[in-house]
Protein backbone atom coordinates (compact mmCIF):
# COMPACT_ATOMS: atom_id res chain seq x y z
CA UNK A 1 0.00 0.00 0.00
CA UNK A 2 1.04 3.63 -0.50
CA UNK A 3 0.07 6.97 0.94
CA UNK A 4 -3.53 7.88 0.04
CA UNK A 5 -5.54 11.09 0.11
CA UNK A 6 -9.12 11.59 1.18
CA UNK A 7 -11.29 14.64 0.53
CA UNK A 8 -13.59 15.55 3.42
CA UNK A 9 -17.22 15.47 2.29
CA UNK A 10 -19.89 17.78 3.69
CA UNK A 11 -21.40 15.03 5.83
CA UNK A 12 -17.99 14.14 7.31
CA UNK A 13 -17.19 17.68 8.47
CA UNK A 14 -17.25 18.52 12.17
CA UNK A 15 -15.83 15.28 13.51
CA UNK A 16 -12.38 14.89 15.04
CA UNK A 17 -9.64 13.49 12.85
CA UNK A 18 -8.89 10.67 15.31
CA UNK A 19 -12.54 9.53 15.32
CA UNK A 20 -12.62 9.69 11.51
CA UNK A 21 -9.55 7.44 11.30
CA UNK A 22 -10.95 5.01 13.88
CA UNK A 23 -14.00 4.47 11.67
CA UNK A 24 -11.97 4.19 8.48
CA UNK A 25 -9.49 1.67 9.92
CA UNK A 26 -11.45 -0.43 12.37
CA UNK A 27 -8.83 -3.17 12.55
CA UNK A 28 -5.97 -0.78 13.31
CA UNK A 29 -5.26 -0.29 17.04
CA UNK A 30 -6.01 3.18 18.35
CA UNK A 31 -2.46 3.42 19.66
CA UNK A 32 -1.15 3.17 16.08
CA UNK A 33 -3.47 5.91 14.87
CA UNK A 34 -2.42 8.20 17.73
CA UNK A 35 1.23 7.45 16.97
CA UNK A 36 0.98 8.41 13.27
CA UNK A 37 -0.89 11.58 14.26
CA UNK A 38 1.80 12.43 16.79
CA UNK A 39 4.58 11.81 14.26
CA UNK A 40 2.89 14.02 11.66
CA UNK A 41 2.31 11.22 9.16
CA UNK A 42 -1.36 12.23 8.93
CA UNK A 43 -1.63 15.71 7.46
CA UNK A 44 -4.47 18.00 6.52
CA UNK A 45 -3.82 20.28 3.56
CA UNK A 46 -0.10 19.48 4.04
CA UNK A 47 -0.10 20.60 7.69
CA UNK A 48 0.42 18.58 10.86
CA UNK A 49 -2.67 18.33 13.06
CA UNK A 50 -3.43 16.96 16.49
CA UNK A 51 -6.09 14.33 17.23
CA UNK A 52 -8.51 17.06 18.32
CA UNK A 53 -8.58 18.75 14.88
CA UNK A 54 -12.16 18.95 13.55
CA UNK A 55 -12.59 18.28 9.85
CA UNK A 56 -13.80 20.93 7.42
CA UNK A 57 -15.53 20.26 4.12
CA UNK A 58 -13.04 20.07 1.25
CA UNK A 59 -9.94 19.47 3.35
CA UNK A 60 -7.47 16.93 1.96
CA UNK A 61 -6.30 14.27 4.43
CA UNK A 62 -2.97 12.55 3.81
CA UNK A 63 -3.26 9.00 5.18
CA UNK A 64 -0.15 6.84 5.62
CA UNK A 65 -0.22 3.09 4.79
CA UNK A 66 -1.75 2.07 8.11
CA UNK A 67 -2.80 -1.42 6.98
CA UNK A 68 0.74 -2.32 5.88
CA UNK A 69 2.24 -1.02 9.12
CA UNK A 70 -0.05 -3.10 11.34
CA UNK A 71 -0.78 -6.11 9.16
CA UNK A 72 -4.49 -5.22 9.26
CA UNK A 73 -6.61 -5.24 6.12
CA UNK A 74 -8.01 -2.03 4.84
CA UNK A 75 -11.82 -2.14 4.77
CA UNK A 76 -11.77 -1.79 1.01
CA UNK A 77 -9.54 -4.79 0.41
CA UNK A 78 -7.13 -5.09 -2.53
CA UNK A 79 -7.98 -3.12 -5.64
CA UNK A 80 -9.24 -5.37 -8.39
CA UNK A 81 -7.86 -5.34 -11.92
CA UNK A 82 -9.93 -3.04 -14.10
CA UNK A 83 -12.38 -5.11 -16.13
CA UNK A 84 -12.90 -4.48 -19.84
CA UNK A 85 -16.55 -3.51 -19.25
CA UNK A 86 -15.71 -0.99 -16.50
CA UNK A 87 -12.89 0.42 -18.63
CA UNK A 88 -15.36 1.00 -21.46
CA UNK A 89 -17.93 2.59 -19.13
CA UNK A 90 -15.34 5.00 -17.75
CA UNK A 91 -14.04 5.98 -21.17
CA UNK A 92 -17.58 6.65 -22.37
CA UNK A 93 -18.32 8.66 -19.22
CA UNK A 94 -15.65 11.32 -19.89
CA UNK A 95 -17.39 14.54 -20.90
CA UNK A 96 -14.47 16.94 -20.76
CA UNK A 97 -10.78 16.91 -19.95
CA UNK A 98 -8.32 19.81 -19.86
CA UNK A 99 -5.15 20.67 -17.97
CA UNK A 100 -7.04 21.30 -14.72
CA UNK A 101 -9.77 18.72 -14.41
CA UNK A 102 -11.68 15.74 -15.77
CA UNK A 103 -15.48 15.79 -15.91
CA UNK A 104 -17.34 12.48 -15.83
CA UNK A 105 -20.98 11.50 -16.24
CA UNK A 106 -20.90 8.88 -13.48
CA UNK A 107 -23.07 5.81 -14.07
CA UNK A 108 -25.51 4.83 -11.33
CA UNK A 109 -24.41 1.90 -9.20
CA UNK A 110 -20.72 2.84 -9.24
CA UNK A 111 -19.43 4.14 -5.87
CA UNK A 112 -17.01 7.02 -6.07
CA UNK A 113 -14.43 5.17 -3.97
CA UNK A 114 -13.87 1.73 -2.48
CA UNK A 115 -14.78 0.90 1.10
CA UNK A 116 -17.16 -1.18 3.23
CA UNK A 117 -16.31 -4.34 1.29
CA UNK A 118 -16.22 -2.61 -2.11
CA UNK A 119 -12.72 -2.99 -3.50
CA UNK A 120 -12.88 -0.67 -6.50
CA UNK A 121 -14.70 2.62 -6.82
CA UNK A 122 -14.61 5.28 -9.50
CA UNK A 123 -11.40 6.94 -8.33
CA UNK A 124 -9.47 3.66 -7.98
CA UNK A 125 -10.71 2.51 -11.39
CA UNK A 126 -9.84 5.82 -13.04
CA UNK A 127 -6.30 5.67 -11.70
CA UNK A 128 -5.96 2.29 -13.38
CA UNK A 129 -7.44 3.70 -16.57
CA UNK A 130 -4.92 6.56 -16.55
CA UNK A 131 -1.83 5.16 -14.79
CA UNK A 132 0.43 7.85 -16.27
CA UNK A 133 -1.40 10.73 -14.61
CA UNK A 134 0.84 11.95 -11.77
CA UNK A 135 -2.17 13.23 -9.79
CA UNK A 136 -5.91 12.62 -9.91
CA UNK A 137 -8.31 13.11 -6.99
CA UNK A 138 -12.04 13.39 -6.46
CA UNK A 139 -13.15 16.98 -5.92
CA UNK A 140 -16.50 15.95 -4.41
CA UNK A 141 -18.82 12.96 -4.14
CA UNK A 142 -22.03 11.50 -5.47
CA UNK A 143 -24.06 8.74 -3.84
CA UNK A 144 -23.55 5.32 -5.36
CA UNK A 145 -27.07 5.21 -6.83
CA UNK A 146 -26.95 8.76 -8.22
CA UNK A 147 -25.71 9.36 -11.76
CA UNK A 148 -24.30 12.50 -13.29
CA UNK A 149 -21.55 15.08 -13.08
CA UNK A 150 -18.50 14.49 -10.94
CA UNK A 151 -15.20 16.37 -11.05
CA UNK A 152 -11.68 14.98 -10.80
CA UNK A 153 -8.75 17.34 -10.23
CA UNK A 154 -5.51 16.77 -12.12
CA UNK A 155 -3.27 18.76 -9.77
CA UNK A 156 -3.10 19.77 -6.12
CA UNK A 157 -3.71 23.48 -6.92
CA UNK A 158 -6.76 22.57 -9.01
CA UNK A 159 -8.10 20.42 -6.18
CA UNK A 160 -7.58 23.25 -3.69
CA UNK A 161 -9.47 25.68 -5.92
CA UNK A 162 -12.38 23.28 -6.45
CA UNK A 163 -12.58 22.71 -2.69
CA UNK A 164 -12.66 26.48 -2.14
CA UNK A 165 -15.53 26.83 -4.59
CA UNK A 166 -17.46 24.07 -2.84
CA UNK A 167 -16.88 25.56 0.61
CA UNK A 168 -17.82 29.10 -0.42
CA UNK A 169 -20.86 28.24 -2.53
CA UNK A 170 -19.13 29.10 -5.80
CA UNK A 171 -20.67 26.17 -7.70
CA UNK A 172 -24.18 26.35 -9.12
CA UNK A 173 -25.34 22.73 -8.88
CA UNK A 174 -28.59 21.35 -10.34
CA UNK A 175 -30.07 17.86 -10.20
CA UNK A 176 -33.01 16.20 -11.95
CA UNK A 177 -35.32 14.15 -9.73
CA UNK A 178 -38.53 12.32 -10.55
CA UNK A 179 -40.72 12.58 -7.46
CA UNK A 180 -43.94 10.87 -6.46
CA UNK A 181 -47.20 12.79 -6.70
CA UNK A 182 -48.12 16.13 -8.22
CA UNK A 183 -46.05 19.07 -7.04
CA UNK A 184 -48.34 21.89 -5.99
CA UNK A 185 -47.47 25.37 -7.21
CA UNK A 186 -44.21 26.47 -8.75
CA UNK A 187 -40.67 26.82 -7.42
CA UNK A 188 -40.13 26.51 -3.68
CA UNK A 189 -37.04 27.01 -1.56
CA UNK A 190 -36.94 24.44 1.24
CA UNK A 191 -34.80 24.72 4.36
CA UNK A 192 -34.73 21.84 6.84
CA UNK A 193 -32.36 20.83 9.62
CA UNK A 194 -31.03 17.30 9.07
CA UNK A 195 -29.23 14.88 11.37
CA UNK A 196 -27.44 11.60 10.76
CA UNK A 197 -28.79 8.49 12.46
CA UNK A 198 -28.53 4.71 12.37
CA UNK A 199 -25.63 2.31 12.10
CA UNK A 200 -22.44 4.29 11.39
CA UNK A 201 -24.62 7.38 10.77
CA UNK A 202 -25.38 6.27 7.22
CA UNK A 203 -28.97 7.48 7.24
CA UNK A 204 -30.38 10.99 7.58
CA UNK A 205 -33.61 12.33 8.98
CA UNK A 206 -35.18 15.70 9.69
CA UNK A 207 -34.18 17.02 13.12
CA UNK A 208 -36.79 18.48 15.45
CA UNK A 209 -36.45 21.79 17.25
CA UNK A 210 -34.72 20.25 20.27
CA UNK A 211 -32.04 18.44 18.25
CA UNK A 212 -28.73 19.63 16.85
CA UNK A 213 -29.22 19.38 13.09
CA UNK A 214 -27.43 20.95 10.13
CA UNK A 215 -29.38 23.19 7.77
CA UNK A 216 -29.99 21.87 4.26
CA UNK A 217 -31.36 24.23 1.60
CA UNK A 218 -32.62 23.41 -1.88
CA UNK A 219 -34.76 25.08 -4.53
CA UNK A 220 -37.28 22.74 -6.20
CA UNK A 221 -38.75 23.78 -9.57
CA UNK A 222 -41.28 21.59 -11.42
CA UNK A 223 -40.36 20.93 -15.05
CA UNK A 224 -43.01 18.38 -16.09
CA UNK A 225 -46.07 17.04 -14.34
CA UNK A 226 -47.67 13.65 -14.81
CA UNK A 227 -50.79 12.18 -13.21
CA UNK A 228 -48.77 10.58 -10.42
CA UNK A 229 -45.27 12.10 -10.64
CA UNK A 230 -43.35 15.34 -11.16
CA UNK A 231 -39.98 15.91 -12.80
CA UNK A 232 -38.12 18.47 -10.68
CA UNK A 233 -35.08 20.63 -11.22
CA UNK A 234 -33.30 20.81 -7.86
CA UNK A 235 -30.71 23.45 -7.11
CA UNK A 236 -28.81 22.58 -3.95
CA UNK A 237 -27.56 25.52 -1.89
CA UNK A 238 -25.87 23.27 0.67
CA UNK A 239 -24.27 19.85 0.32
CA UNK A 240 -25.69 17.73 3.13
CA UNK A 241 -25.70 13.97 2.95
CA UNK A 242 -28.80 12.69 1.07
CA UNK A 243 -30.40 16.14 1.36
CA UNK A 244 -32.55 15.99 -1.80
CA UNK A 245 -33.87 12.53 -0.99
CA UNK A 246 -34.66 13.36 2.65
CA UNK A 247 -36.24 16.72 1.89
CA UNK A 248 -38.53 15.32 -0.80
CA UNK A 249 -39.53 12.36 1.36
CA UNK A 250 -40.36 14.78 4.20
CA UNK A 251 -42.51 16.85 1.82
CA UNK A 252 -44.47 13.76 0.76
CA UNK A 253 -42.86 13.58 -2.68
CA UNK A 254 -40.14 10.91 -2.33
CA UNK A 255 -37.74 10.34 -5.19
CA UNK A 256 -38.98 7.41 -7.24
CA UNK A 257 -36.74 4.37 -7.01
CA UNK A 258 -35.35 5.42 -3.62
CA UNK A 259 -34.93 2.21 -1.63
CA UNK A 260 -33.89 4.01 1.56
CA UNK A 261 -36.23 6.98 1.96
CA UNK A 262 -38.86 6.29 -0.69
CA UNK A 263 -42.28 4.66 -0.96
CA UNK A 264 -41.55 0.96 -1.39
CA UNK A 265 -44.97 0.19 -2.85
CA UNK A 266 -44.65 2.91 -5.46
CA UNK A 267 -41.13 1.74 -6.23
CA UNK A 268 -42.48 -1.72 -7.08
CA UNK A 269 -45.09 -0.20 -9.40
CA UNK A 270 -42.50 1.94 -11.17
CA UNK A 271 -40.08 -0.96 -11.37
CA UNK A 272 -42.64 -2.80 -13.47
CA UNK A 273 -42.74 0.30 -15.70
CA UNK A 274 -38.99 0.14 -16.22
CA UNK A 275 -37.52 2.28 -13.40
CA UNK A 276 -34.99 -0.03 -11.77
CA UNK A 277 -32.82 2.58 -10.04
CA UNK A 278 -33.00 5.84 -8.11
CA UNK A 279 -34.20 8.66 -10.39
CA UNK A 280 -31.69 11.25 -9.28
CA UNK A 281 -29.16 12.74 -11.68
CA UNK A 282 -26.53 15.47 -11.22
CA UNK A 283 -27.40 17.37 -14.38
CA UNK A 284 -25.42 20.63 -14.44
CA UNK A 285 -22.56 22.56 -12.84
CA UNK A 286 -21.54 26.16 -13.45
CA UNK A 287 -18.50 27.77 -11.85
CA UNK A 288 -15.61 30.16 -12.46
CA UNK A 289 -12.14 28.64 -12.11
CA UNK A 290 -10.32 31.73 -10.91
CA UNK A 291 -6.66 30.64 -11.44
CA UNK A 292 -7.25 30.52 -15.20
CA UNK A 293 -10.29 32.78 -15.49
CA UNK A 294 -12.20 29.99 -17.26
CA UNK A 295 -15.93 29.69 -16.74
CA UNK A 296 -17.25 26.13 -16.87
CA UNK A 297 -20.83 25.35 -17.91
CA UNK A 298 -21.15 21.58 -17.63
CA UNK A 299 -24.12 19.38 -18.46
CA UNK A 300 -24.56 15.63 -18.20
CA UNK A 301 -27.32 14.11 -20.34
CA UNK A 302 -29.75 11.76 -18.70
CA UNK A 303 -28.74 8.13 -19.11
CA UNK A 304 -30.91 6.08 -21.49
CA UNK A 305 -32.64 4.13 -18.71
CA UNK A 306 -34.00 7.36 -17.23
CA UNK A 307 -34.89 8.86 -20.62
CA UNK A 308 -37.04 5.79 -21.34
CA UNK A 309 -38.92 6.27 -18.07
CA UNK A 310 -39.68 9.88 -19.01
CA UNK A 311 -41.07 9.14 -22.48
CA UNK A 312 -44.70 8.59 -21.37
CA UNK A 313 -44.54 11.78 -19.28
CA UNK A 314 -43.18 13.79 -22.23
CA UNK A 315 -45.83 12.34 -24.55
CA UNK A 316 -48.61 13.25 -22.13
CA UNK A 317 -47.23 16.79 -21.80
CA UNK A 318 -47.13 17.24 -25.59
CA UNK A 319 -50.67 15.92 -25.85
CA UNK A 320 -51.98 18.48 -23.36
CA UNK A 321 -50.18 21.30 -25.17
CA UNK A 322 -51.67 20.29 -28.53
Amino acid sequence: MSVSYHTVAEHEAGQRIDNFLFRQFRKVPKSVIYRVLRKGEVRIDRKRVGPEHRLLTGESIRIPPLARETGAENAAGPVETLSASLRTRLEQAILLEDEQLIVLNKPAGLPVHGGSGISTGLIEAFRQLRPNLPFVELAHRLDRDTSGLILLAKSRPALTELHRLLREGGMNKHYLALSAGQWQGEARQISLDLKRVGNQARKVQVADATEDGRTAESIFTPLQRGPDCTLLDVQILTGRMHQIRVQLAHLGHPVLGDERYGDFGLNRVWRRQGLKRLFLHAASLVFMFEPTGQRYRLEAPLPPELERVLQPLKSATRGRQE
